[in-house]
């Protein structure tokens, strides 16, 4: 059997296994799977080169499926081949049989793509349009900087194409030059809701490619021949200039009662089923003179000589900036938060080789340039320019690699990868986000540059439990620069996501180097009887002076630092009870945040709890000083002074 003849037999087969299994499932894509039956035959059977025993080999071939809804394609290929999945916790070789469970409650097959639900052939959960591109580059990234010659495909929907994230993961990889990543865009010319703009043709979409400086081959997308020598192309010694494909396509390929636009997510079924098989059959007769299935060998990677990352005891803050002359600076008595940060991760990436920095192009604020510019460290900066989206799947990429990235930028223009931070956190990436130029403390700058809604959006998934049973996301909210350095330390040894959030004035520093900062935890900074102050970050600061006016006006007041959401709500409790059963939570941000927290800790117990919330009420507007912006939105000490005192019935003098 000819390669053209095999490759043809195998996609048909594909195809069939693909509506079956959608059919079976009562839902899926199996139109957009037939359009990269050959493509995924060819990548999977030929090109690519991994082990379907072991399909996370960290020397193996990865693919990438951004167009997450035609992943039946795949799961029939695996089951074809027999590739290991973890089901229950056992592994198991999939077989065709195992195809009909797809998007059971207790299947490994998702509806789309997802790793932790025991499907490692995949890096990544995808399916929201646009991401893969960029979880490919930081796949990419870690294979050159770990020498193991592995490629990375990753097939994207012409539909997709237009995502504004698309544009920036192909600027990425010109700038990073990764000839080790293969964008193959599939032209099925279809969307959901009808044909793509001519924008993503194939024509438009090739002209642009070549615009960005990639050498791009424009395809059949079902011719074996033709993929075969764009794949071999790639794979060239040599190649120098990033390569793109463009494979034209049919939507339901191989069967012509399925064309057409009006069959995305709609599988068949019954008569309709067996009409479609038949059609693809006699698709089969006319290109193959036997629908033989002959199996082609899988080219098994190269053994692994991945060497172990080192990582060695970590320093402490005054280590740090003894190493690099800092000493007069720590000891003055004030820093902002950020640039602790900026040491904490300095001193990290000379003791944990698995650290990197990942950057928006404003390393010089949010203080990760102290990483970039260390030239012992430089190798492992990355440069994401402005474009935050394909900053956080680069992560999510380099953390499939074994990686642990810390992606920085400022707090506000976090918002704009929300999605890809939650895919990140879906597909159990242990990913660091830090945010500067937290809160509203920044002020001249205005609401444009302030992050007010953020807490309460990483705060939801701290409500949740991961693949390994922890808080879906940490948020972390040091006051001082030794908390900082700390809970930098803390997020570096946490297997999972957390949010790390600086500010830019500098501050006092009340804490020291025998404080020990932990994810869940919190500190008590001053003890009182009559009511809890709860705060974090920037806030605590102007809490203290609040401390000191109650106090001459004859009101014990505790302060409570809840640097880490969630908390130990057990010792919350316990402090609030010492303290009249009375709250006032004060903080530089939107509600539904970390007063909605205390509150959901306080409720449950059924003990006569009194809970106040100070927080942002207002859009700000810019200021001349953190002053004038915590007066204009309520939250000045003298403000914190007479909400505490209301609440105990005292005058504010």
């Amino acid at each position: 059997m000819s390669f053209e003849t095999a490759i043809h037999a195998r996609a048909i087969l594909l195809d069939t296994m693909s509506l079956e299994m959608c059919a079976e499932s009562g839902s899926g894509h199996p139109t957009s799977a037939m359009s990269i039956g050959h493509l995924v035959a060819v990548l999977m059977y030929r090109t690519m080169r991994w082990l379907p025993d072991n399909p996370n080999n960290p020397t193996s071939d990865r693919l990438v499926l951004s167009e997450g809804h035609a992943v039946p394609a795949v799961y029939a290929a695996m089951a074809d081949i027999g590739a290991i999945v973890d089901w229950n916790g056992e592994p198991v070789q999939l077989n065709r049989d195992h195809l009909t469970t797809l998007r059971e409650d207790d299947s490994p097959l998702d509806g789309h793509p997802n790793p932790m639900e025991g499907v490692a052939f995949f890096d990544a959960a995808t399916g929201s349009l646009g991401q893969g591109l960029s979880v490919a580059a930081g796949l990419g990234l870690a294979a050159r900087a770990d020498n193991t010659g592995r490629k990375t495909y990753c097939i994207i929907g012409d539909g997709e194409a237009r995502e504004g994230q698309i544009t920036e993961a192909l600027d990425f990889m010109m700038d990073h030059n990764l000839t080790n990543v293969l964008p193959i865009f599939n032209c099925n010319s279809y969307g959901q809701a009808g044909a793509v703009s001519e924008q993503q043709s194939p024509k438009k979409l090739a002209a642009k490619l070549e615009a960005f400086g990639f050498d791009v081959a424009v395809i059949d997308g079902h011719s074996p021949d033709e993929i075969k020598a764009a794949f071999d192309s790639f794979g060239a010694v040599g190649r120098t200039q990033p390569m793109a494909v463009v494979a034209k396509t049919v939507k339901g390929w191989g069967a012509p009662s399925m064309q057409g636009g009006n069959w995305h997510g709609k599988p068949a079924t019954g008569k309709q089923l067996e009409t479609v098989i038949a059609e693809l059959r006699q698709t089969g007769l006319k290109l193959t003179s036997s629908m033989t299935t002959d199996p082609i060998a899988v080219l098994a990677p190269p053994e692994s000589s991945t060497i172990e990352a080192l990582v060695t005891e970590p320093m402490t803050l005054s280590q740090a900036a003894e190493k690099w002359d800092m000493t007069t600076s720590l000891q003055s008595g004030t820093m902002a938060t950020r640039r602790a940060y900026g040491i904490a991760l300095r001193a990290l990436g000379h003791t944990n080789q698995k650290v990197w920095t990942v950057d928006a192009d404003v390393s010089n604020s949010t203080f990760s340039n102290a990483f970039g510019n260390d030239s012992e460290l430089s190798d492992r900066f990355v440069e994401c320019k402005i474009a935050e989206q394909n900053m956080y799947s680069v992560g999510a990429g380099l953390s499939a690699a074994g990686k642990i990235p810390f992606c920085s930028t400022f707090a506000k223009f976090i918002t704009r990868g929300y999605d890809q931070i939650e895919m990140a956190i879906n597909s159990g990436a242990n990913i660091k986000i830090v945010g500067s130029h937290s809160g509203i403390s920044l002020a001249a700058d205005g609401p444009s540059q302030m992050s007010l809604p953020d807490i309460a959006w990483f705060r939801s998934f701290g409500t949740m439990k991961d693949h390994h049973g922890n808080p879906g996301c940490y948020v972390l909210q040091p006051a001082d620069a030794w908390a900082a350095y700390g809970l930098t330390h803390a997020m570096a040894d946490h297997m999972g996501c957390c949010y790390l959030r600086t500010f830019r004035p500098e501050v006092e520093m009340i804490y020291n180097e025998s404080t020990k900062f932990e994810l869940g935890g919190m500190e008590v900074l001053t003890a009182g009887r009559d009511l809890v102050i709860v705060s974090a970050g920037y806030m605590i600061h102007e809490c203290n002076k609040a401390i000191e006016e109650l106090d001459r006006m004859g009101v014990d007041a505790t302060l409570l630092d809840l640097y880490s959401l969630p908390f130990d709500e057990e010792r919350l409790l316990d402090i609030v009870n010492e303290n009249n059963g009375i709250v006032l939570v004060v903080e530089d941000n939107y509600g539904a945040s970390m007063g909605s927290a205390v509150a959901d800790a306080c409720a449950p117990s059924g003990d006569a709890f009194t809970v106040k919330q100070l927080h942002v009420q207002r859009i700000p507007k810019s200021a001349r000083s953190p002053e004038s912006i915590l007066r204009m939105c309520g939250l000045h000490y003298t403000d914190i002074t007479q909400s505490a005192a209301s609440l105990l019935g005292v005058a504010a003098t």
